[in-house]
């Protein structure tokens, strides 16, 4: 071989080894990155979205979507609302509280059909019922879904709002706060307390659900900012990826928790799993049964937006339809959940 033919051979050689890679650079370089901010630090219930990125259905529909952790659903809604996420992950009732201030925001897919709000006492608790809060101090996490729908619960109780003393507990020291006795009561989304108490803190919880007191609102779904509908394929990617991702997560729970140990390293894969399996409860209800994940039934959200009017204060004319979209949701029977936990 002469040393132009090695020198042709191995430029082609070259040439066939090196465009693979610059296909996966060109790949990588076409996906649109967005970000997605979620309603609280990672954990089982919202771990379809790192599920979704770590299983590349993100990547499958064109998107480099950077996760980063919330503070609750109102810090999420105002993040989103400025524009600073494309995405966000936050509860029904706080969505609907912020538009009716101006903000322009709508839900493009329900996760969380069920209210998963609930004041937590400890089962040695002399609060038996929710007219027992009276004259006791809750532990609330200021500006989050169960602070906002607090009043409404304790209205459709019995229980005058200014007779029960609420003060703010950041989230990670809210189950302390309860165990240690700070406070009588604590209030928020049962799948992200109950677990630690019981597991970690070795105590048994007596929860009064939101939604027994007729608190009926839709939870958590993904959120967007209304300019965000003039990239219709770009939201039906995310919304596609995230459902596939919580499915996934659900239907093998041990690859969920070490995902969610991947990237919080703190916790604990047992709480994890409690966790997921209390969201799970959440998928379902009746109005939304044998439905794709991400559909929102109608007469949920003018629930929200009644108890809205009812116990917010919104006067102004918040309309059910403007707050949320079913164009989204992927269809087929693949993506309608198991119908029990």
């Amino acid at each position: 071989m002469t040393r132009r033919d090695w020198l042709k051979t191995g430029a082609a050689t070259m040439a066939v080894v090196s465009f693979p890679a610059i296909v996966r650079a060109q790949s990588l370089k076409s996906l649109r990155a967005v970000s997605l901010q979620t309603d609280w630090i990672y954990g089982g219930p919202n771990a379809g979205f790192l599920v979704a990125k770590e299983k590349g259905y993100f990547a499958d529909e064109g998107l480099d979507v950077s996760i980063n952790q919330g503070k609750g659903s109102g810090n999420t809604a105002q993040i989103v609302a400025s524009k600073a996420a494309q995405f966000g992950f936050a509860d029904g009732y706080v969505v609907g509280n912020t538009v009716s201030k101006g903000a322009k925001l709508k839900m493009v897919a329900g996760i969380y059909r069920r209210n998963p709000c609930a004041v937590l006492v400890l089962e040695g608790s002399d609060v038996r019922e929710p007219k027992d809060l009276v004259g006791k101090t809750v532990g609330i996490t200021t500006g989050s879904a169960q602070f906002q729908q607090f009043p409404a619960f304790l209205k459709s109780s019995g229980v005058d709002p200014a007779s029960v003393r609420v003060v703010n507990v950041d989230g990670a020291g809210a189950g302390p706060a309860l165990i240690n006795g700070q406070v009588a009561a604590i209030a928020g989304f049962a799948q992200g307390y109950i677990p630690s108490i019981e597991i970690r803190g070795k105590k048994n919880v007596r929860p009064f659900w939101y939604s027994d007191a007729g608190v009926v609102c839709m939870s958590n779904g993904l959120i967007v900012h209304d300019d965000m509908l003039s990239e219709p394929n770009v939201i039906r990617g995310m919304v596609l990826a995230s459902v596939k991702g919580f499915l996934y997560g659900r239907a093998h729970p041990d690859e969920l928790t070490q995902v969610v140990k991947k990237y919080l390293e703190s916790t604990d894969p047992a709480i994890t799993l409690r966790e997921a399996q209390l969201s799970w409860s959440t998928w379902v209800t009746p109005t939304s049964a044998n439905k794709p994940l991400g559909w929102m039934p109608p007469e949920d959200w003018a629930s929200t937006v009644a108890v809205l009017k009812a116990n917010a204060g919104v006067t102004t004319a918040l309309e059910p339809a403007a707050l949320y979209t079913n164009d989204f949701v992927p269809t087929g029977r693949e993506f309608v959940p198991p119908q029990s936990v």
